[in-house]
């Protein structure tokens, strides 16, 4: 009786071996590369943008009822003025406050040119103007004058 064995080739079993390191390689370093990308889109640039706009919410608040309250104690002739400090930077960027808006659409806007927040100013849009904008660097100042002159 005779026997037939086959033998393996010892150079297919190298080259295969090669291969599959290779493509598995390739394929980790696919998914290595889209979880990168996704890492800064979930965990750093989404959260400050949501940090940005609820401070920018809360500033636009503080704003409004800043002048409420300079409108509530206003002089019939006459004129007042405050003096207030906003954080200088929120999540390491700057920002702006604007007043636009005519009568009872008066807004404060608040925007750092991605993020943009706005709040409306309560109370005394319909009887009032409010003009000016400021930025968070500083001492800022709001001023009634019951003339309307600046």
């Amino acid at each position: 009786m005779m026997k037939i064995c086959r033998f393996r080739d010892e150079n297919e079993s190298a080259v295969s071996g090669m291969l599959e390191y290779v493509m598995i390689t390739g394929v980790l370093m696919v998914m290595f590369i889209m979880v990168i990308f996704a890492v800064d889109l979930i965990f750093i640039s989404g959260p400050a943008e949501d940090l940005r706009y609820h401070s920018f919410v809360d500033i636009g608040n503080g704003m409004s009822t800043r002048l409420v309250d300079l409108y509530v104690i206003s002089p019939s002739n006459g004129t007042v003025s405050t003096s207030f400090d906003l954080p200088d930077d929120l999540a390491g960027e700057d920002y702006e406050v604007r007043f636009e808006g005519l009568g009872a659409d008066q807004n404060v806007i608040i925007t750092d040119g991605t993020v943009i927040s706005t709040v409306s100013i309560a109370g005394i849009g319909a009887t009032r103007g409010v003009t000016g904008n400021t930025t968070g660097s500083g001492l800022n100042r709001i001023t009634y004058n019951s003339s309307g002159v600046d």
